[in-house]
């Protein structure tokens, strides 16, 4: 099940890129400062994802041209993209609206979209070739907000590599951008236009912690874990779980009668986390935690606009000892991720933009496990006129404490568990996983 072949193909793939240009929006926008939330300022990392498009109807002779005008014409609904990122006079992050645009460029690939080889692994040596990092930049103030590469295969196929901050959009926003980039290159009015206000998501004056946020509870490392990271290769691997092994896993959480329903996904973040603790070799008395994004946008009261462009994530956690995690059957890790879900109401979530406006504080991610799950989000169907992805998907991890749960097979039922460990360990969390 554990693949490792990270680095099979990348002498094959050969890409010429184009000078990047900056497209400005294609009509006059607001300028001036836009305000980031609190739930925007601790995720400024570059999310680099990728769409395959291959149509039986139409190649790809005019596809630059087509995604190009259409990106500048969505920028207007889409300005802040347009801008640079700076800090504020309170010194956290915000947005300029210079509308200086954001940066696009096109490429040729030497080969057919297929030889590219399995695309459904993260794989930033091969995959990083389909996107445009800049060159140069010193630190996240330098990098464009927003950065889309075309490139076009010999096939008549092509792929759309989009780097994005994140503290621009989530999964849902990003999703939403995409699809409305798509309608207007079909020329069609946007389903879900953008509701740019972020300020209906500001602290409360005073601000009031009401709650403990473990999440940026800082960890004692007492298992020399970092030691690991330093001293073996880091070695990525993934693993399937088809529609029966999850029903096995949720089965397995539930037979000591302690819990009585759970979800696939919950029970499959505390069977990985159980894994990944034990394959890190944490001693007994090690405190360990599991951080997990919440879609919150509904869970607010009243629930926040439709089309909210922004982050409606909030960072939940369950932590325990070591000892615990693993002396316990399955059932006590998932009533752990359940009890996590089921704190996030309007007061802790306005507890969590109150403790930020307070702390600054970054969530700590020694002897942590932080799980991005894409199960759920339909990156795939932005149509810019050649139908729908035929395959989306990130080019690697943002860091190594993060495993992602990316949508698997023809009918998405199945969850490919990605992550990256030192070498010793993943030999063991490739054991467990045969479980």
């Amino acid at each position: 099940m554990g693949d490792n072949n990270y680095k099979t193909f990348e002498c094959k793939l050969i890409v010429k890129k184009e000078e990047p240009t900056l497209v400005p929006p294609a009509a006059e926008t607001e300028k001036g400062l836009y305000f980031l939330s609190n739930l925007d300022q601790n995720i400024a990392v570059i999310v680099r994802t990728l769409y395959y498009y291959k149509s039986d109807s139409k190649g790809n002779e005019d596809v630059v041209e087509v995604m190009k005008k259409a990106f500048s014409k969505v920028l207007v609904h889409y300005y802040p993209l347009a801008g640079r990122l700076s800090i504020s006079t309170e010194g956290k992050l915000i947005v300029d609206c210079t509308g200086d645009g954001a940066v696009f460029l096109e490429a040729e690939a030497n080969c057919e979209m297929e030889e590219v080889g399995d695309i459904t692994k993260p794989d930033p040596v091969t995959l990083g070739k389909l996107i445009y990092d800049v060159p140069g930049a010193k630190n996240i103030l330098e990098i464009p907000l927003l950065v889309a590469q075309v490139t076009r295969f010999k096939c008549g196929g092509f792929v759309l590599g989009l780097c994005m901050n994140h503290c621009m959009a989530d999964g849902i926003s990003a999703v939403e951008f995409l699809n409305s980039w798509g309608e207007t290159a079909r020329g069609l009015p946007l389903k879900v236009p953008p509701f740019l206000d972020r300020s209906i998501l500001k602290a409360r004056n005073p601000p009031k912690m009401e709650f403990p946020h473990h999440e940026f509870a800082q960890i004692e490392d007492i298992s020399d874990i970092n030691k690991l990271y330093e001293e073996e290769e880091m070695v990525y691997s993934s693993f399937c779980f088809e529609p029966e092994k999850l029903e096995k896993l949720k089965k397995m959480a539930m037979e000591d009668g302690v819990l009585e329903k759970c979800t696939s996904f919950v029970a499959l973040s505390a069977f990985v986390w159980r894994a990944r603790t034990r394959a890190l070799r944490m001693v007994p008395d090690q405190k360990t935690k599991l951080l997990f994004a919440v879609d919150v946008r509904s869970r607010f009261e009243p629930p926040i606009p439709k089309g909210y462009f922004g982050n409606g994530i909030v960072l939940t956690n369950a932590l325990c000892s070591t000892g615990e995690l693993l002396e316990n059957p399955l059932s006590f890790a998932v009533g752990l991720v359940d009890k996590a879900i089921h704190m996030v109401n309007d007061s802790y979530m306005r507890s969590v933009i109150d403790y930020f406006e307070i702390t600054r504080a970054r969530p700590s991610l020694t002897a942590t496990l932080l799980i991005t799950t894409w199960s759920r989000l339909s990156f795939h169907t932005a149509d810019f006129g050649w139908g729908d992805a035929v395959f989306s998907g990130p080019v690697g991890l943002p860091e190594k404490e993060v495993s992602l749960f990316l949508p698997h097979g023809k009918d998405r039922k199945s969850i490919n568990v990605f992550l990256g460990m030192p070498a010793s360990a993943m030999k063991v969390f490739e054991e467990l996983m045969q479980t």
